[in-house]
Order: C-alpha cells, then sequence, then structure tokens
C-alpha cells in the first residue's frame, strides 16, 4: 500500500517545515495520532503557545489540520499525511537553497534521535541491541545504479508499509523502528597517477 504523501515545492513552505519543533509536531502527529496543543506541549515538554504557533504554521503549509474534537471546546490537529517529500534535484536556486535547509535540519534530528538512543542503549533487551545501531557500506556505483538500488530498497520497506497505518497487523513484540537513509557522494578521486584513490575511510562498522 500507498502512503499518504504530502509533497513540498514551494520554497517558502520547505523553509518554515525546517524548524526541529514542526519536524518534532509533525512526527509526534503521525506516530499518535490526533492531538490538542496542550496535550502536544505535554508529550514534547515545550509550551503550549509556542505548539499552537508552530501547528498554525505548518497548517498553512499543509502539513497539519484541524481534526473533530470530542466537544466545541477541545481542538485537536492532525497530521495531513504520513510521509513529506520534497524534490531534491531542482534546478530553480531557491529551491535548491531551501531543501539544503530543510536537509540540514532533518539530519540534525536524526543526530538527536540517535544520541537519545544510545544514551538507553545499554537498558535495551540484548535482542534488540544486536538488530539496532550504526552501519556503513562504501560502493562503487553509477547514479543509474544507485537509483535502482534506491528503488530495490524503497520497495523492500514499503512491505511494512500497512503496520503504520494498522496495529492489528503488527505481530507480537513489534516495535517502531526508525531506519534513517543517508546515500553520501564521496569526493573525486585524484587523477594525478598518484593511486587509485579511496574515500572508504574507516572499515565498514557493519
Amino acid at each position: 500500500m500507498a502512503l499518504p504523501r504530502v509533497n513540498l515545492s514551494d520554497p517558502v513552505a520547505l523553509r518554515g517545515y525546517a524548524h526541529p519543533l514542526r519536524m518534532a509536531l509533525i512526527g509526534l502527529l503521525r506516530r499518535e495520532g490526533p492531538m490538542t496543543a496542550t496535550r502536544a506541549a505535554e508529550r514534547l515538554d515545550e509550551n503550549v503557545p509556542n505548539c499552537s504557533f508552530h501547528l498554525r504554521q505548518l497548517a498553512k503549509y499543509g502539513l497539519a489540520e484541524r481534526a473533530p474534537g470530542a466537544d466545541a471546546r477541545e481542538r485537536p490537529w492532525r497530521a495531513t499525511a504520513l510521509v513529506t517529500t520534497w524534490d531534491d534535484a531542482s534546478d530553480d536556486p531557491r529551491v535548491r537553497a531551501a531543501t539544503d535547509v530543510l536537509n540540514a535540519t532533518q539530519l540534525a534530528h536524526y543526530a538527536r534521535q540517535a544520541e537519545e538512543y544510545l544514551a538507553r542503549r545499554a537498558d535495551e533487551p540484548t535482542e534488540w541491541r544486536t538488530v539496532t545501531g550504526f552501519g556503513d557500506q562504501p560502493l562503487y556505483v553509477t547514479a543509474d545504479e544507485m537509483a535502482a538500488l534506491t528503488a530495490r530498497m524503497d520497495a523492500l520497506l514499503a512491505e511494512y508499509d500497512g503496520r503504520i497505518t494498522d496495529p492489528s497487523a503488527r505481530p507480537a513484540g513489534a516495535r517502531r523502528v526508525t531506519l534513517v537513509q543517508l546515500a553520501l557522494l564521496g569526493t573525486p578521486a585524484p587523477t594525478d597517477g598518484g593511486g587509485t584513490g579511496s574515500d572508504a575511510g574507516p572499515d565498514s562498522t557493519r
């Protein structure tokens, strides 16, 4: 199944989403469902006015919207989609600059998540410590091969999409795992005949 997604293409919207709290709010709404700004503030250890402001901004960019409440006083918010995408290959310099800012914010968000996990990793069961963590693998591929590899990985991960929207499809013992994909292009090898050149760095930690 294809997960509902929203695509950001406007530079203003791209920069608007590039904010740590806004990313945290969208992640919270996607994981836990509709909630009020008050509840979101409690879950993220933030103040209510701050969450209310950023939720309104997210609505302006099409990432959040009002959801039906239990009564007239309750005004919860919900995410408009489960996935956010944007174009990293645009030739528009404004879009490219905005996606650079958004990508940097997202990278910092992932780094914080990794640090939080490492801080409590020792307390996790051995079975989970064994299958989580970091790894790297140098590859020598063409751009077309990299695109095909990414498509294969996306197809494999899509097999688990149904469990995101249907909790009853999750087997006993299933936990939420964030799988981060980074494809980092190495610097070009020297062309002065001074060796083959390699950017593999340390041995793979996988």
